[in-house]
């Protein structure tokens, strides 16, 4: 049992704050061990993760474990998987590890994404059975892939006809999942919004009107700002492709641009770092420190991977009764993002991990 006095976030009323049997209470526990700290935090979100995807592909358990604990000691106490191609069952289960909202298999076609992380259906015809699949065996959420390069036309295409989106959708719905998609480009778009999609990944090619929309109906976008830092590499990659490198660069050079619109229309945005292949784990402190430079303030930011987040995707903040995952710092967060790369403890599930 603990017992912590400080500022908790984001109410920034100062109190006490007691921990026992994992769980947080605003009522006094004796004996209580006191720890050090001004600053209460409720743990770091990474919306858009992958513990067991590495550099070539699907990793090993042993690996995705070590890659959640980079995770963790870096202060995100929960993820959101967003397609995994193993198992991650074995990682909930661990206490040590931080909580996981499993997003199922990426959904896309054969030839249409990486090679062995998604399952490639036979035909688009087949996405809503799939989606129904994936919906079962997830933590309410489907991923599917709604763009990829076409090498027919040697650019970024939509992978799925308009109705059969709106169906896919449709029938994750109706089993209480909601559905996300990797997109990249601009002609995708308007299918996976008018499907009724619930976020979007990355989402380069968003303006104008499309981002009213998702203002609107209150979509979510996880822009990985660090992941699309990747964009140039990848295009250099892709000169046989010369119109996708040049789509590809485009995109990259205007993603700051078009996360300061959605921001100036209303779109919730979140914190991802795309962990996993391209992009180091234990970043998501440079993930907001980018959408900070992208237009976000530094409580804005802060918010979009911490209290913001967790209200999106269910799961409390520092709140009498609630699980225990936080961090305590000795100064205030939300006047330097940097602040977050030196917790004086990390509690997770009522343990003291740092």
């Amino acid at each position: 049992m603990y017992h912590l006095r400080g500022t908790v976030l984001p109410e920034g009323e100062e109190r006490d704050v007691w921990i026992t049997e994992g769980r947080i209470s605003f009522t006094p526990v004796e004996p209580a061990e006191s720890l050090a700290g001004a600053f209460l935090l409720p743990g770091l979100v990474d919306a858009h993760c992958h513990p067991g995807i590495g550099v070539g592909g699907p990793t090993t358990l042993e690996e995705a474990i070590e890659q959640a604990l980079t995770d963790r000691d870096a202060g995100t106490l929960l993820i959101r998987d967003c397609g995994l191609p193993i198992d991650a069952g074995p990682l909930q289960r661990r206490h040590d590890l931080p909580r996981i909202i499993r997003a199922g298999r990426h959904l896309s076609l054969p030839k249409r994404y990486v090679p062995g992380l998604g399952i490639d259906l036979d035909s688009p015809d087949d996405l809503p059975a799939a989606v129904a699949e994936q919906a079962a065996a997830g933590d309410g959420w489907v991923k599917l892939v709604g763009d990829w390069i076409d090498r027919a036309v040697g650019d970024l295409a939509p992978l799925w006809p308009d109705d059969v989106l709106a169906e896919a959708v449709r029938v994750a719905h109706d089993a209480g999942a909601r559905v996300t998609a990797h997109v990249f480009g601009e002609s995708a778009l308007p299918g996976l919004i008018g499907a009724g999609i619930d976020c979007l990944e990355h989402g380069t090619g968003l303006s104008g009107e499309l981002l009213g929309e998702l203002a609107r109906t209150g979509t979510a976008l996880v822009p990985t700002l660090i992941n699309i830092e990747n964009f140039p590499r990848i295009a250099d990659q892709a000169a046989k492709y010369p119109t996708y490198a040049a789509h590809m660069r485009a995109l990259h050079a205007g993603v700051d641009d078009m996360v300061g619109a959605a921001l100036d229309a209303g779109v919730p945005v979140y914190a991802g770092t795309d962990a996993g292949g391209m992009v180091d784990h234990g970043r998501l402190v440079d993930e907001l420190e980018a959408l900070h430079r992208a237009g976000m303030s530094t409580e804005q930011a802060l918010a979009s991977g911490c209290w913001a987040a967790r209200d999106w995707l269910g799961h409390p903040g520092i709140t009498d009764g609630a699980p225990a995952d936080l961090l305590v710092f000795d100064s205030d967060p939300r006047q330097d993002l940097d602040v977050l790369r030196s917790p004086l403890h990390i509690v997770l599930r009522g343990t003291v991990i740092k």
